[in-house]
């Protein structure tokens, strides 16, 4: 294999979203819900760029306001501290995962890897050009895993695009050395049906084991045919992690899952997963399967086996990720309304489309079960010009019997919100920026949010990395708990 590092990722002009808004028009009119993939194939809005290390300081939204256009504004009991802009406005940045004073952050292009030793101050360690979205990362020792799920021309960090329709084209998980932190070296890659939209680590004793996501096959498609109704199982091999490779394809879905419309009119059709969050000291995962949330027994890594399964056909279209709560008595599923390119957080859409479902688990065993208990959207309506929609979050580990999380929103911000009690959650800080664009739908916002450490990480689309303090007395026991690293789709047992 080829390693491929370099300090400048390529250069390319800023795109526009017109085309892509008009499509998401369309959609969103055409039913109660309706869902597009993740935003890959647009490029990030417009909007100013900031520069250094720096980052303004904001003020409180007044109610019913919405800022300027990239005005930051944030509640009284967060600060921003640092931002590190994109090296590239052109390329969306998407996924993070963290482990020691490191914080690793996916891009269509490749991956970053920053320093975050002092959050006031993170630096760029190195840039790494290995273009294939949506360069979905998780890290585990010396690993580090990377999801393509984009047909390209071969499995190199030099490829380009490719049709689908072509047998050649590879799709997968590709697997860095990552002892080096300025030199990551590429090992390994490992293709997977209909490719790698998204993957969780199921760390073993001698392997982990990588369960790839991954949906919309087609017939055309000779490496990514219907029916897809489960998801690859990779085996990587702790001490030999060259000889990684594919053991099993476990079906999910055996009654072929939600038919989607025109049974279900405006929800996706499910062919596959989205994402899934596993709990591993529980034997426990959790499944965004497109038009179903399932929730599955990992006791055998090989073998996952689904105990339950639900379906909301009147207000998810999309069912795109999932977190336990600590005790792992509840799951909020999120709906990616709008693929992540549309305005839902406006007035019109409403509080429960677009929005977090939180689902009790009741009953033990064999017989728990998924049960629905409210919707949380943020408060704060955005403009018609901003891509808004619940995406990826994770628990901010306070202990104690209480459910906190913070989440991305793309250009919704940044919410914390708790849901201690299931059917009345409710915000209780936020950060966002004004709309990238006052003229045209644009595309920003934050990707990802995750607690770790004692701060707050987000990944910006377009304006790369922000680092975040929140200081408020519900969570400041989470700043006592230190972990060696974060795979937000990989749960920790945190107390």
């Amino acid at each position: 294999m080829t390693s491929h590092h370099s300090r400048r990722l390529r250069k390319g002009r800023v795109g526009a979203v017109v085309a892509a808004a008009g499509l998401l028009t369309a959609l969103l009119a055409a039913g109660p819900a309706a869902a597009t993939p993740d935003p890959g194939d647009l490029a990030p809005g417009y909007g100013n760029q900031q520069g250094g290390a720096g980052i303004a300081a904001g003020r409180e939204l007044a109610p019913g306001e919405i800022p300027g256009q990239d005005e930051i504004v944030h509640s009284a009991n967060i600060k921003p501290l640092a931002n590190i802009p994109s090296a590239d406005p052109a390329v969306i940045n998407s996924d993070m995962a963290f482990q020691g004073r490191y914080a690793y952050a996916g891009n269509y292009n490749g991956f970053t890897i920053y320093d975050i030793a002092n959050p006031k101050a993170p630096k760029t360690v190195t840039q790494v050009l290995c273009p294939g979205g949506q360069n979905d990362i998780s890290v585990l020792g010396d690993l580090l895993f990377l999801s393509t799920d984009s047909s390209r021309s071969d499995d190199s960090c030099n490829s380009v695009s490719q049709p689908a329709t072509e047998k050649s084209s590879w799709e997968g998980i590709k697997i860095f050395d990552i002892k080096d932190k300025k030199n990551p070296k590429y090992i390994k890659s490992v293709e997977t049906a209909c490719g790698s939209h998204t993957h969780t680590l199921v760390p073993g004793g001698r392997d982990i084991y990588v369960y790839v996501a991954s949906y919309s096959p087609n017939d055309a498609f000779p490496d990514c045919k219907p029916p897809h109704d489960g998801i690859s199982v990779v085996k990587v091999p702790k001490k030999a992690p060259t000889q990684a490779a594919v053991v099993g394809f476990p079906v999910l879905f055996p009654d072929g899952g939600n038919p989607g419309a025109p049974t279900n009119p405006g929800v996706s059709k499910t062919t596959g997963c989205h994402d899934i969050t596993v709990l591993p000291s529980k034997n426990l995962a959790a499944g965004a399967c497109m038009g179903d949330g399932i929730l599955f027994d990992i006791s055998k890594p090989e073998q996952p086996r689904v105990i339950d399964r639900v379906q909301d056909n009147v207000n998810f279209a999309f069912w795109h990720s999932a977190s336990f709560n600590e005790r792992a008595n509840k799951v909020v599923f999120t709906d990616e309304l709008g693929g992540g390119g549309g305005a839902t957080c406006n007035e019109a859409t409403g509080p429960n489309r677009g929005a977090d479902g939180i689902y009790d688990i009741t009953g033990s065993g064999d017989q728990r079960k998924l049960v629905f208990r409210s919707y949380f959207k943020i408060p704060r309506h955005q403009a018609d010009t901003e891509n808004c929609v619940a995406h990826n979050g994770s628990l901010i580990p306070v202990g104690g019997g209480r459910d906190i999380m913070v989440q991305a929103w793309y250009q919704g911000g940044i919410s914390v919100w708790e849901f201690t009690d299931s059917s009345r959650p409710k915000e209780i800080a936020y950060f966002e920026r004004g709309p990238l664009t006052t003229d045209r739908l644009g595309l920003g916002g934050s990707w990802s949010a995750y607690y770790y450490n004692g701060h707050i990480y987000s990944n910006d689309i377009a304006k790369g990395l922000d680092v975040l303090r929140l200081d408020d007395w519900r969570t400041e026991s989470a700043k006592w708990v230190w972990l060696e690293r974060l795979n937000v789709q990989t749960q920790p047992e945190y107390h």
